[in-house]
């Protein structure tokens, strides 16, 4: 079963707030992946994620640990950016089933790298840029994959 939602975002503020409800929304177990081109506010989105599970704490990309935790909310948060995995056995090596099959959010950026180890279910967000609407406009599409 999938089901889709399109959400326009016209700014930084927007992509933040539609992450807080993300996050406040979010049930333990929940697995989301991210997807978009550099630049395009996957940081932002994620920010808010972590506002509305009541994280303090400054979330960054983790591009160079893979994954990030973060505990002082109302669930865990799992942070992943497998953008410079090199090979799906270093998932394997730092144990990724704790985390997606966990009682956490688990938040995968460029899981597109990693499709074959990814839960069947989960919330699939794409964020797009369209020029022609704006250059702080942005196309943000939620899947969910059953």
């Amino acid at each position: 079963m999938e089901n889709t939602k399109q959400i326009e975002s016209f700014s930084a503020e927007d992509t933040h707030a539609l992450g807080k409800k993300l996050g406040e929304n979010a049930k333990p177990g929940d697995v989301y992946t991210l997807l978009g081109d550099l630049g395009v506010g996957k940081t932002v989105l994620t920010q808010g994620i972590a506002d509305g599970l009541g994280i303090k704490e400054a979330i960054c990309s983790p591009t160079f640990t893979i994954v990030q935790v973060y505990e002082e909310g109302r669930m865990p948060f799992y942070h992943f950016d497998v953008y410079r995995i090199g090979d799906i056995e270093e998932m394997d090596e730092i144990g990724y089933e704790d985390y997606f099959y966990g009682d956490g959010l688990t938040m995968i950026e460029w899981a597109n790298l990693i499709e074959e180890i990814l839960p069947s279910k989960r919330k699939e967000i794409t964020i797009e840029k369209d020029l022609e609407k704006g250059f702080d406009y942005r196309r943000i599409t939620i899947k969910e994959v059953s």
